[in-house]
């Protein structure tokens, strides 16, 4: 089985509308603070599913530039 090896930086989510829209409805009706709560554990569980700490410290370091 080949992984990938590089993070991904270019468009690449397909119907990212519908995505957005199962994002945005997860939030609603939550406090600020269960909204950071979700948020937190949905980072650890994609960050479980991509399983590659090189990927991850790449993608963090993209995030925190942008931030």
């Amino acid at each position: 089985m080949t992984t990938q090896q590089t993070l991904i930086t270019s468009p690449n989510l397909p119907h990212h509308d519908d995505v957005y829209e199962v994002l945005i409805n997860a939030h609603a009706g939550l406090s600020d603070q269960q909204s950071s709560q979700l948020n937190a554990k949905l980072i650890l569980v994609l960050a479980n599913h991509i399983g590659c700490k090189d990927i991850l410290s790449e993608a963090i370091a993209l995030a925190a530039a942008k931030a």
